[in-house]
């Protein structure tokens, strides 16, 4: 490592540079990396945490399936009898707007489920979902809004009022906060109009949620079809597109830092063919000069991440609460992983000049 050390000494304004450019692209990638994960838990941790391991929709409906789906809620018998699964539920989703009693607007995910079935979110306070007539359960979000357990949640269009009876922790749905209900109070919500709930309102529901063991023997019951539950993310409104959108983002951060690297070490070996012929012309071999200059690539890259990691991480923590950031250390690892690995190969292409350097050049025999 004598030139790598030598050159990162004698050439410390030009590699602090470098450095700042790969440090500013690690802390970009922290800061892509919360928003991903944040956008993640803000849109479908309602459905990640429910204790469902498969959904079943309409199997006429293949996009959207929880703003667009209908099953009889009798398929759930039928699911129950199917090889494999344990236990299946029916439940109602959709998104609406409120009021609560003491004035407060709200956005909110209504998640309709069957009182005792698995689907009753563990709460932190209160009782469970239609411990008193329209009694719901409220999530974080809704709770942070100063609206607790006894207030009452007037539902637009339909008037039907909801009484919080319990709270849960921070899910949400499409970006709302949930509140939990009875299946009859969703299906009154959904499909009733005011004063007029039809009976045949009672008889449906979004989906079917299903626990089952490994593996289903039957993907398809009773006109629905059976999805898992990290497939049913992306029938969630703008899921996948906010995702795809996200990782499109990351992997031209991760594509330009090796472009930069491999820029910069492509000059630089320019510049400093004399040094390399005459290391070559005293003996080093091409390979001992190779790893010299790989060393002092990897000092730069890790060096600058771990400075650029950590004023991201600094910053992602300073975030304001209300929007959708969420600090994750695995996904924060593989992008620094990344930004390493393809900025070392990005400067390996470069690298490779220094084979083919002739040590006549020290001697002044070549040019």
């Amino acid at each position: 490592m004598f030139l790598a050390l030598r050159d990162l000494r004698f050439a410390r304004g030009r590699f602090l540079l470098m450095g700042v450019v790969v440090a500013l692209m690690a802390t970009l990638s922290v800061i892509l990396s919360g928003l991903s994960s944040g956008l993640v838990d803000h849109g479908v941790s309602g459905l990640r945490d429910m204790k469902a391991d498969s959904f079943a929709f309409d199997e006429t409906v293949t996009s959207d399936q929880f703003s667009r789906s209908t099953v009889d809620v009798t398929a759930a018998a039928e699911w129950e009898g199917v090889d494999g699964v344990t236990a299946a539920t029916p439940v109602g989703s959709a998104l609406v707007h409120a009021e609560s009693d003491n004035g407060v607007q709200l956005s909110a995910a209504l998640f309709g489920i069957e009182k005792g079935s698995f689907l009753e979110p563990d709460l932190i306070d209160g009782d469970g979902v239609g411990s008193v007539e329209n009694g719901v359960v409220i999530s974080q979000g809704i709770a942070d809004d100063e609206i607790g357990i006894g207030d009452v949640i007037t539902i637009d269009r339909i008037g039907t009022e909801l009484t919080v009876v319990g709270t849960t922790g921070s899910a949400s749905y499409g970006h709302v906060a949930v509140i939990y209900l009875p299946l009859s109070v969703w299906q009154t919500v959904a499909y009733g109009m005011p004063g007029d709930v039809p009976a045949s309102a009672f008889e449906v529901a979004t989906a079917i949620a299903i626990q089952h063991d490994d593996a289903l023997s039957d993907s398809a019951v009773a006109g629905t079809s059976a999805i898992s539950k990290t497939e049913a993310f992306n029938a969630s409104p703008g899921y996948e597109a906010e995702t795809s959108t996200m990782v499109l983002i990351q992997v031209f951060l991760y594509i330009i830092s090796a472009l930069v690297v491999g820029a910069f070490f492509t000059v630089w070996t320019v510049q400093r063919q004399p040094e390399i012929a005459l290391l070559k012309a005293v003996g080093a071999s091409g390979g001992y000069v190779v790893r010299d200059a790989l060393s002092q690539v990897l000092i730069i890259l890790v060096g600058a991440t771990a400075v650029g990691g950590a004023a991201g991480w600094a910053l992602g923590a300073a975030m304001p609460a209300g929007m959708p950031f969420v600090l994750e250390v695995g996904p924060v690892l593989t992008g620094f992983g990344l930004i390493i690995v393809l900025g070392a190969a990005g400067a390996l292409v470069a690298i490779r000049q220094i084979t083919r350097v002739d040590p006549l050049i020290a001697l002044g025999g070549a040019r």
